[in-house]
Order: C-alpha cells, then sequence, then structure tokens
C-alpha cells in the first residue's frame, strides 16, 4: 500500500470530485486532511471527522468486543478499560463539585487534562489490585495530592501568571489572605479591564462515595488603581462530610460600563487554581 493514497468522493448532483490526501503512517492514530476541501463522514474504512486538533482521518478498525471482554489474552486490557473508567468519573466528580466556578474559568482542554491527573493519583493505589486501583484509593498518598495542588483550571490564565503577590491558605479555616495588592502592579489585567474579583473556595470531595460539599468565600471587587488593599477571602462554612479537601482560588475580571461590571470575554482571561490539598 502507498504511504500516501488519494480518495475521491462523487458530490451527488455534480461532475466534480473532491481530493484529499491521507498520510498512512499516522492512521493508526489520527492523521490530519491535507486536501483544500475538507471530508466528514466515512469513505470505505477511513472516518473523516472534525475535532479541536483540525480536520482529521482514521482508520475504522478493532477487536471484537466479545474477545476482549472474555479472551484471557485481553486480560490487560479488561484491566487497563476498568480503571480508565473509574480515574475518568473521578475526574467528573471533580468538575461537577466545582461547576459553579468552572463556569467562569476553564479552558476547553481542562477535561483530558484533568483525566492524565486522576489517572496520574490513581497509580498511587498500592493496596488494590491491577484492574481494581482508583483514586480513593490513591489521593490518600501525599505525592498524590501534590499532583492537584496547582492544578489551573484555565491554562488560558494560570494563576501564578496573573497574581504577582503571595497568599496564605488557613486550611482550618479555609480563609486565604493575600496582603498589600497593588492591583495596577500586581495583578495581570486585559487592557479593558476595569475591576478584578476575588473570591476561594473550600471544596470537599470523597472520590470513594461520589459525594461532595462546595463552601464559597465572600467576593472581594476591587477597583484596577493604584490603591493598596488587604484580601480576606472566607468560606462560608466548613464542609461537613468526609473525604479530600481542596482550597481554591479564583481571580475574575470585569469591565464596568454605566454603572455595571460586564465579565470580559466569557471568562477567557478568569484564573482558578487548586492552592491546596488537605
Amino acid at each position: 500500500m502507498k504511504e500516501k493514497t488519494t480518495y475521491k468522493k462523487q458530490l451527488q448532483g455534480f461532475k466534480l470530485c473532491l481530493v484529499t490526501t491521507i498520510d498512512f503512517k499516522k492512521l493508526k492514530k489520527m492523521a490530519k486532511q491535507k486536501g483544500i476541501i475538507k471530508l466528514h463522514g466515512t469513505i470505505g474504512d477511513i472516518t473523516f471527522y472534525k475535532s479541536q486538533d483540525g480536520h482529521l482521518a482514521r482508520e475504522k478498525g478493532g477487536i471484537d468486543a466479545k474477545k476482549i471482554a472474555t479472551d484471557p489474552a485481553f486480560a490487560r486490557t479488561r484491566e487497563n478499560n476498568s480503571e480508565f473508567s473509574s480515574f475518568t468519573k473521578s475526574g467528573k466528580m471533580l468538575r461537577d463539585a466545582l461547576r459553579t466556578m468552572l463556569m467562569n474559568a476553564a479552558d476547553n482542554r481542562v477535561i483530558p487534562r484533568l483525566v492524565k491527573t486522576m489517572s496520574e493519583i490513581r497509580s498511587f493505589d498500592t493496596l488494590s489490585a491491577r484492574g481494581f486501583r482508583t483514586v480513593a484509593g490513591g489521593i490518600g498518598d501525599p505525592s498524590a495530592k501534590a499532583l492537584l495542588k496547582g492544578f489551573n483550571f484555565n491554562e488560558r490564565a494560570v494563576l501564578g501568571g496573573v497574581l504577582f503577590k503571595p497568599y496564605a491558605v488557613n486550611i482550618a479555616t479555609g480563609e486565604i489572605k493575600i496582603a498589600n495588592v497593588v492591583p495596577v502592579n500586581d495583578i495581570k489585567y486585559p487592557a479593558t479591564a476595569t475591576h478584578v474579583n476575588f473570591k476561594c473556595a473550600w471544596a470537599r470531595v470523597n472520590f470513594a462515595t461520589g459525594q461532595s460539599e462546595l463552601q464559597l468565600s465572600n467576593d472581594v471587587n476591587l477597583t484596577i488603581d493604584e490603591t493598596p488593599n488587604t484580601i480576606l477571602l472566607t468560606p462560608t462554612a466548613i464542609p461537613t462530610i468526609p473525604g479530600t479537601d481542596l482550597y481554591l482560588l479564583q481571580i475574575e475580571f470585569f469591565q464596568e460600563i454605566n454603572g455595571t461590571q460586564y465579565s470580559l470575554k466569557n471568562g477567557a482571561y478568569n484564573a482558578l487554581a487548586i492552592v491546596e490539598v488537605g
């Protein structure tokens, strides 16, 4: 088979052929369409589709599902599939717990990035047999918690690249304090922003039971100017369910027009990060 093969799709009602080129060296994973006209759908064993990475093509295939489920040769595959399902659900569990905050500060890659982190946390489960390892079994390890600490939900606005002042987290109360903040100097803000808003949260997630609780703090809304401020954010209550404690800090930007503040570009500039894990 040639490394590059040309596929032609006859347009219904027109004497015209569209041409696209597929690189078979990359096709086992996915290949980019290089033709002028991009195809969608299936031709033979090739499926054409559009994703966040552009116009792609991939070869249809795979092994019979019944064989994977029963054949001893696929024991490792079944174990991997079981664990994949488990840590994917843990990622969704965390996103659901933080949904009210993620609505204003998350990038379009946060799901696969979080799944990758959950997969790494799962590997710290040293008590369960292969195929049964879980995030719940691994999260108690300090190294697993370190993987979540510093996780940014919006890579377009990483917390460390937005706020240039140290902050202190009180894990007993969930309080976050940022002293002597001069917004115009200590914050990287969009050119059209007039105000910045600070908020923190204390989330507790039980990865074993699926329970979660989120306690939000007060908002501190500041004009972006040269006025120094000490920011004190305190969650309204301490979570009561058992689970893993996550402390979060969020920074949002607004533009004030005629006395009303409007969020900028649907939250593209907003930062949200896990700043401590208990």
